[in-house]
């Protein structure tokens, strides 16, 4: 739930009573979730105050509860201008008829009918991820987008190429020098390089012909 940014936590009639002590080491430091936690006896208890409640099983037949995707729960919830909340069963048995009957539609993940095994944790993280995917989460794993280094600074590290390219007889035949640059060109410049980058790249290049250089 964390992960995603869901924090309310409500549990109806937990089997092993709350607090566990149990709960604190399975939760990874998810400690706010399991503090925050509130118990309530049955599941209309636990629902009442929310205007948008999601049943996650598979579509009942017994039911006429309207049936949708994550995707379209996640817009759901969002446009809900009350409270919502998604119902989750145990994970042995899953929810009964009867509280699915409590909710306003059913949430059905597609997967694979000839393997349809989710476990709870599972499908907590699924439908917690859909529901994120409308929400302004920070994204702590992706680095900043360098700026684009100068042209002038690209150009320089294509000279610098170019130029002991042909202290080695690169180009060749030389009739050929010119396509052969234009096409190196092409290749350096289509990759948006930061000076960071291009910094690099030159020092690369200097590390592989000193030695020849110190030969000659």
């Amino acid at each position: 739930m964390l992960n995603f940014g869901l924090t309310e936590l409500r549990l109806v009639a937990p089997r092993d009573g709350w607090p566990n002590p149990d709960a604190g080491p399975a939760a990874s430091g998810a400690d706010m979730v399991l503090e925050g936690a509130r118990v309530f006896g049955t599941v209309a208890e636990a629902v009442a105050d929310c205007s948008a409640v999601y049943a996650s099983t598979v579509r009942r037949r017994e039911l006429v509860t309207p049936v949708v995707g994550p995707e379209e729960m996640g817009r759901g919830i969002v446009a809900s201008p009350g409270q919502a909340a998604i119902l989750f069963g145990p994970e042995r048995s899953g929810l009964e008829t009867e509280d699915v009957a409590l909710a306003h539609k059913i949430v059905t993940v597609p997967i694979n009918p000839e393997f349809g095994s989710l476990n709870l944790a599972q499908a907590v993280i699924l439908l917690a991820y859909e529901w994120s995917r409308h929400q302004a989460l920070a994204q702590p794993t992706v680095r900043e987008a360098e700026a684009a280094a100068p042209h002038c600074e690209v150009d320089g590290m294509i000279e610098q190429l170019q130029g002991w390219l042909a202290d080695v007889g690169y180009f060749h035949p030389p009739e050929r020098m010119q396509a052969t640059k234009n096409t190196i060109r092409t290749i350096f410049t289509k990759t948006g390089w930061s000076s960071r980058e291009v910094k690099a790249v030159r020092g690369m290049i200097r590390s592989l012909v000193q030695p020849r250089a110190r030969g000659r």
